[in-house]
């Protein structure tokens, strides 16, 4: 078996083979009756370790457009299988090349994990033009993928471009404790999505004022159950809050890979389509997110109560459960989140799954189990307020926003799966 720089070489060679559609012309060969190995799971959690490894310094919509690129990229290199060939040995290669390529240009760093990881799926591959030119068409592929996003805004620094807080009033947004922080991921509205017509394309409604009733209401619930030592949150409360904190990108990794198992039966094609689409829409919906949340400038919960408003008096010594993240309120990010990926999941695997069990880089120790998407919907909601850094209508809104922006990707996917 060649090594993964031989396999490139290869590539290269075959690849106008491919473009030309010079296969032989006779009946694509039948998939294999024995079980294979999945290798849409190996490269999954592939990515997913990639990412974990190299990815904490970067912003999650930029980790986020790593597994979009990678997954969109394995995608169309499943869309068509050459007469002649061994269907299952083509997308076991084009899959392992496509998400080897992309990942190891976007994470260089990986690369000897990446080519050890490629090694083992072309070891498991038999010899032949079947995977000659399986691992064409994904090198191929990824090439294409990463030339049409380059300059899409997503990288770290467009992310974090610089925001200007406007004069402090009451409702408008201003750095909050302890650090103080000038605002981060402003930027993320300015980046280019990958199925929406523009960021502002589901653009929130303006949030009620601070002294109408629904934002008294609310604020006065995270003031309650949201403070650093509240009396009225349960125990219960206080490990959903704590579990929630982490990030939604890592939280949210392994409900889609359970989905992705839950798919095994489909075609390969389809099972890398729903991790691209899963990616694309958190990407699109991050964007969204970022136009929402600036766009209106609201201030967190802990500038609010300590300045006090309407009904609710100035309390300058209250603090949250844990310190609020530098942007603004509405919406909550990690509630667009989950409604994205709860819309996704939902459309194509169902509303339901086998029990699975969940863990937290924030709350060491404990083991979720959940049997629905929605499950995490509505925990993530709860979290943010019983943390302390967002309204329960910031979280309800993040929830609208981000379902509205995945129900139009779902409507759109082929358009990232179009070859170019």
């Amino acid at each position: 078996m060649n090594s993964p720089k031989t396999r490139v070489a290869l590539v290269a060679s075959t690849a106008l083979l491919v473009a030309s559609g010079a296969a032989p012309s006779v009946a694509a060969a039948p998939a294999p009756e024995h079980a294979r190995a999945s290798v849409a799971l190996a490269w999954y959690d592939t990515t997913a370790d990639t990412i974990a490894a190299a990815g904490s310094s970067l912003p999650p919509v930029t980790n986020s457009r790593t597994w979009a690129v990678s997954w969109i990229a394995a995608a169309r290199a499943l869309h068509h299988v050459p007469s002649g060939v061994d269907r299952g040995d083509y997308q076991d290669a084009a899959l392992a090349a496509a998400v080897h390529r992309a990942l190891v240009e976007l994470v260089p760093t990986r690369a000897p994990e990446l080519d050890a990881a490629l090694q083992q799926t072309l070891d498991q591959t038999p010899d032949g033009p079947a995977e000659t030119l399986g691992a064409a068409a994904g090198e191929r592929q990824a090439l294409e993928v990463l030339h049409d996003r380059e300059g899409d805004g997503l990288d770290g620094a467009s992310v974090n471009a610089p925001f200007t807080a406007p004069p402090a009033a009451p409702g408008v947004w201003q750095p909050t404790p302890p650090a103080f922080a000038p605002a981060i991921q402003n930027g993320t509205r300015f980046a280019r999505p990958f199925l929406l017509k523009s960021a502002g394309q589901f653009r929130l409604p303006a949030p009620p004022a601070p002294t109408s009733k629904r934002y008294q209401t609310d604020l006065k619930e995270v003031r309650d159950f949201g403070e650093l030592n509240s009396t009225v949150r349960t125990a219960r409360q206080t490990d959903t809050a704590n579990f929630w904190f982490d990030s939604s990108p890592a939280l949210w990794t392994k409900p889609i890979r359970v989905a992705l198992a839950a798919t095994s039966h489909q075609p390969l094609r389809k099972q890398a389509e729903l991790v691209a689409l899963a990616n694309a829409t958190l990407v699109d919906t991050q964007i969204a997110t970022s136009d929402s949340k600036y766009t209106y400038p609201l201030w967190r919960p802990v500038t609010a109560i300590r300045a006090g408003v309407g009904e609710i008096p100035a309390d300058p010594s209250w603090n949250p459960l844990h310190t609020t993240p530098a942007h603004p309120d509405y919406p909550s990010g990690h509630n667009t989140y989950a409604g994205a990926a709860e819309t996704v999941l939902t459309a194509l695997v169902g509303p339901r799954t086998a029990p699975f069990t969940l863990t937290s880089g924030t709350a060491p120790g404990v083991v979720r189990t959940y049997t629905a998407w929605h499950q995490l919907t509505l925990e993530n909601m709860d979290a943010r307020v019983w943390l302390g850094i967002h309204t329960r209508l910031a979280d309800e809104a993040g929830v609208t926003l981000g379902t509205d922006v995945a129900t139009y990707g779902l409507n759109h996917a082929q358009a990232l799966f179009q070859q170019h």
